[in-house]
């Protein structure tokens, strides 16, 4: 019982130090740019043993030598309430998760249809279509996807959603919101090795980030989601038509 009670009084111990630890972090940050993130490390591991080669691109820029453009595309693409949110729009979480248990659904009916449809096949094989995957949609805010790429991995488990919400929470605490849209756009993935805005206007546009335009910076921002994947699709449709759609949006963006 004894060798149960110390566990249990070590594993409280190094949980508590570890949240010492993110407060601390988190604390610096307010005056001390953050050399790299846990997202950022851990593609650059990836990269350099998938292609034995190191590829990173990032310069950090202050938040006055970022376009407003892209400040406000990225915010109406990603977090429309941000600037009024406490770090977690709940209204959005749960819309996300209904379209997500919706999406499962019909899945799970469309697998039903499919296996009743090889039941009543004579020779009992009809040809399966394969199902594709249901869309996830997070509904994550701003400082949600921050807290997740700073310092925690990137699987799925609760334990780990409730530690990024912890972070969530501690960032609206201790840093304004100027600070953490700063480092976001420093920091964020916008392809295969390209990090911040000032990186990805360069790769994207071969300018500044100061000197982004509207419809550019629209750009940028929808492809956050998947920027590795629209890296290699530049004239994508769906890319320029989701870019008009933000570029209407940015005016009604509100900065912080």
């Amino acid at each position: 019982m004894k060798g149960l009670l110390r566990w249990m009084l070590l594993v409280l111990v190094a949980a508590l130090a570890l949240q010492l630890f993110f407060i601390v972090r988190i604390a610096t940050m307010a005056v001390i740019a953050p050399q790299s993130t846990a997202f950022q490390r851990s593609e650059a591991w990836r990269i350099a043993s998938e292609k034995h080669q190191l590829r990173w691109r990032q310069q950090w820029v202050p938040y006055a030598r970022i376009s407003d453009n892209l400040k406000r595309a990225v915010i109406a693409s990603e977090d429309g309430s941000f600037t009024n949110h406490d770090g977690v729009d709940w209204e959005a979480l749960e819309k996300a998760w209904q379209r997500n248990a919706k999406a499962e659904e019909q899945v799970a009916r469309q697998a039903a249809q499919q296996a009743a449809r090889r039941s009543a096949s004579r020779a009992g094989a009809a040809a399966a279509r394969p199902l594709k995957a249901p869309k996830i949609v997070g509904g994550s805010t701003i400082t949600q996807q921050l807290a997740k790429n700073l310092l925690l991995s990137g699987e799925r488990t609760l334990v780990r959603k409730g530690q990024e919400l912890v972070l969530t929470f501690l960032l609206e605490r201790m840093l304004n919101k100027e600070r953490i849209l700063e480092i976001y756009l420093n920091s964020v993935e916008w392809g295969e090795g390209v990090f911040g805005a000032e990186a990805a206007a360069q790769h994207y546009y071969r300018k500044s980030a100061a000197q982004l335009s509207a419809y550019e910076s629209a750009r940028l921002a929808v492809m956050l989601p998947r920027p590795r994947y629209f890296e290699k699709l530049p004239n994508s449709g769906y890319l320029a038509s989701r870019a008009s759609t933000i570029a209407a949006r940015m005016r009604d963006a509100e900065l912080p």
